[in-house]
């Protein structure tokens, strides 16, 4: 199976994106399309054993759209030095141009500029700095001018072309308009002749693609909107040059100002479209464009694409991390707030991750490339965001068939309201009668043919399947934008869906609720010298290798104690270990190891039990037989999970913890946290099994887990949340990826998914209202075509422009009360 992503071009409306996905999905091995009229993508996942990917491509061409696939190419600007004359020009031009990979070079000998095309998979810059060096000159990289031009803002520059020379042969047209009517009237013939070459250009030049799109669709019978236009202005626009040479009512004007609103509103939707896939852009433009590597103990500035894994590169203060990587030496603060969403910087040191395109702040840092291109985390995010954007929802599945049928049922009405108002003309005729003294536009003076005329235009032109078709794309690609940039990536548009209706969360204990590592809770000297009793502790657990040791050092490390060499370590399987400290023996362990050794411990008993009712392990520290302290062990919980739980239990929502610890331990942590459900002691590959248990008691589970060793139980539940830090959370485990690691990060989730629903649901209830009004208001005639193409581009606006306020919504410092609305 192969997975092909396209650009479409001349798609206009939900008409369209039903007819692109039908004829895909009819189409022997493909196994699934997907078209997103947002962002005019799609994803086809077929078997190249079955079709090759131009039988893809013909497909959707003849369906009557036009695919483009993605390009690969980058564009790139270099200075050269040494160039003097044209030869120089010359020599560089035929130098590179014979490189392979290489198109479209252009040398400047004004700037000392050498411009081109090429095929990153291919040949890399430094291959072309050699060529160029050995032909004579220096290159020196300038600037990465990225890929091509951005489709959307050539989209976007053709649209504002239309729209600002039809308005103006529009206004000049209008303004002759009432010069006729109120001023001075020229003959009839002088008029509409004058009137009809103005608005030519604006119905067959400007609007030439509504027409185009509109013929390619009827051939397909599959209508769509451009049909509804193109007959809402062509018979208009023929129909009144009649008016040259019969005194007839002239429809010219209308023609013109049906096609110039719908080019106003098709520019303004164009452009509020780019701003609700600002999310893809910003993630794009955050990565670095070049890279110093260290080679031969020298700097050298490389491009991006020209690291590879095991480089070192140098990052200065100030300067973006290129690529995603493994500190080596140095020390400094990152801002990593692109990558998690939390605005505090954050150490690193030798030994750390770091993600690429986070931003060093203050020391300079040598870091080793551990990942590039399509591997590196932002990589990863970008990709998640571009399935999220190019998702469906369940609820969309009944929109999108009922599109299908929305324009042949429009062209079916028309036909009945101009039919109707020749048969039943009186009848019409006494609706518009006492409507006449309010609305202006209406005037029963008319021929019925000409009423009948311009009531069924109305009907066409006011009818929008547009709005039907934006609801959920545009809703989808903007809140997973705000998503991405507080660090919550949705995968699917299922996932949002789902979210809003959970019954129970389930949470992983170890790793989710807790940091993930023992560490020292309590401590508790008997002479009351705790830095003595951690210099003893510390000094013989340096020569063990248990977990619980490490959890010691790193105690006596936070608080400075300097610790020495202990002898004859012993370790004494299952109660603790045994050494000699400076001609002291010392018994680091359990009760166990303690009453074999006669050491009594009845003065901390109470204190013990208590701790290891908290779900702690207790370990005695015992010098020359001697009691002289005690340590709790535990992995600690994360200081935002009780009131996180807490708010969500508040939310109506239950909470379970799955975990592989003992029955006491897990209650512990359960009661101190406010868990409902606790599951205890078991292994990870039964964790699948204890979320179908909850999902046949109360119904959708969610399950929050780090992704990594949870992502049977992840991919079991109806939402897979994994929670984690940067680098270390495996995004593709799961339906929901919480990149900061903060508890507080589900709430966002929860708030995020009930806000895109909402928003979802609103838009189709305006697309809904306003066709469910708008139709039988135009099919009484009480509406002007040129207000029904006004009112059908408002409401494709008014459903983009309502997706775009989730930008708004608050995801950060949550409240219970917040987070339940």
């Amino acid at each position: 199976m192969k997975t092909l992503k396209l650009r479409i071009d001349g798609m206009s409306c939900a008409s369209c994106v039903n007819t692109v996905e039908t004829t895909l999905n009819n189409t022997d091995g493909v196994k699934e399309a997907r078209v997103n009229i947002a962002n005019d993508s799609a994803v086809v996942t077929y078997d190249d054993s079955v079709i090759s990917q131009d039988d893809v491509l013909k497909a959707i061409r003849n369906s009557g759209y036009e695919p483009r696939l993605e390009n690969h190419m980058k564009s790139i600007s270099m200075h050269v030095k040494g160039m003097t004359c044209a030869t120089c020009v010359n020599t560089v031009d035929r130098t590179v141009s014979k490189l392979k990979g290489v198109e479209n070079v252009n040398v400047n000998i004004s700037n000392d500029k050498l411009t081109f095309r090429y095929d990153p998979s291919v040949l890399k810059l430094s291959d072309v700095k050699k060529a160029v060096a050995n032909a004579g000159y220096e290159a020196v990289l300038q600037a990465d001018r990225g890929d091509e031009e951005d489709p959307e803002l050539a989209k976007m520059n053709t649209a504002k072309t239309r729209m600002v020379r039809s308005a103006i042969l529009a206004s000049v047209i209008m303004t002759l308009m009432m010069i006729q009517m109120f001023i001075v009237s020229v003959p009839r013939p002088i008029y509409t002749s004058t009137v009809a070459v103005l608005a030519f250009p604006i119905v067959f030049y400007f609007g030439r693609h509504v027409h185009i799109a509109a013929y390619k669709s009827l051939k397909n019978l599959r209508p769509n909107m451009d049909v509804l236009v193109s007959m809402g202005s062509l018979p208009p626009y023929l129909i009144g040059l009649m008016g040259i040479f019969m005194p007839i009512t002239t429809f010219v004007e209308m023609a013109a100002t049906i096609m110039t609103f719908h080019l106003i509103g098709k520019f303004l939707e164009t452009r509020a479209k780019g701003k609700a896939s600002q999310a893809i852009k910003k993630l794009i433009e955050l990565g670095a464009k070049t890279a110093r590597v260290l080679v031969d103990g020298e700097e050298v500035e490389v491009h991006v694409n020209e690291l590879d894994k095991g480089d070192i590169m140098v990052v200065r203060p100030g300067e973006k991390i290129p690529t995603d990587g493994i500190v080596v030496d140095g020390e400094s603060a990152v801002d990593e707030s692109i990558a998690t969403g939390e605005s505090m910087p954050v150490t690193r040191k030798k030994g750390d991750e770091v993600i690429g395109a986070t931003i060093n702040k203050q020391g300079v840092l040598k870091i080793e490339v551990t990942k590039i291109g399509e591997d590196t985390f932002l990589s990863q995010v970008i990709k998640l965001v571009e399935e999220a954007q190019g998702s469906k929802v369940p609820i969309q599945e009944f929109a999108d068939r009922i599109t299908g049928f929305f324009v042949p049922a429009v062209m079916v009405i028309t036909a009945l309201t101009f039919t109707s108002f020749l048969v039943f003309t009186n009848f019409h005729l006494g609706i518009l009668s006492s409507v006449e003294n309010v609305l202006p536009w209406v005037n029963t003076d008319q021929s019925p043919l000409t009423l009948a005329f311009i009531t069924a235009t109305a009907v066409l032109v006011i009818s929008c399947p547009c709005a039907l078709g934006l609801g959920t794309p545009t809703a989808l690609m903007v809140g997973s934008g705000k998503g991405a940039d507080n660090g919550i990536l949705i995968r699917n548009g299922e996932a949002v869906q789902t979210l809003k209706d959970i019954r129970v969360i389930a949470f992983d204990k170890t790793g989710t609720l807790t940091h993930g590592k023992p560490e020292v809770t309590n401590l508790h000297a008997v002479d009351g010298d705790e830095k003595a009793l951690m210099f003893v502790a510390g000094s013989v657990e340096k020569g063990s290798e248990h977990p619980l040791a490490h959890a010691v050092l790193e105690k006596a490390k936070a608080l400075k104690v300097k610790l020495d060499e202990a002898t004859s370590f012993e370790a004494i399987t299952g109660k603790g270990v045994k050494a000699r400290l400076n001609d002291d023996t010392v018994f680091i362990g359990n009760r166990a190891l303690m009453g074999a050794n006669d050491i009594d411990v009845s003065s901390v008993e109470d204190d013990v039990k208590a701790l290891e009712n908290e779900g702690k392990t207790v370990v005695m520290v015992a010098k020359t037989g001697t009691l002289i302290g005690y340590l709790a062990i535990a992995d600690a919980l994360k200081p935002d999970a009780k009131a996180v739980i807490r708010a969500i239990e508040k939310m109506g929502i239950k909470t379970a913890m799955i975990t592989g610890d003992n029955e006491r331990t897990a209650t512990a942590i359960a009661k101190s946290l406010g868990i409902t459900h606790v599951i205890a002691g078991i292994l990870p590959d039964g964790k699948v099994d204890e979320i179908v248990n909850l999902q046949e008691k109360h119904g959708l589970v969610a399950m929050v887990g780090d992704g990594i060793n949870d992502a049977p139980a992840l991919k079991q539940a109806n939402v897979g949340m994994a929670i984690g830090t940067g680098t270390d959370v495996a995004i593709e485990a799961a339906d929901v990826t919480l990149v900061r690691g903060d508890l507080e990060t589900i709430l966002a989730a929860l708030v995020l998914s009930k806000n895109i629903f909402r928003k979802i649901k609103q838009n189709y209830f305006w697309a809904w209202f306003y066709n469910a009004v708008a139709i039988p208001f135009a099919m009484f005639g009480l509406l002007h075509p040129m207000i029904g193409a006004a009112a059908m581009s408002l409401s494709s606006l008014n459903v983009v422009y309502n997706s775009l306020r989730l930008r708004k919504i608050q995801l950060k410092g949550l409240t219970p009360r917040e987070a339940r609305t």
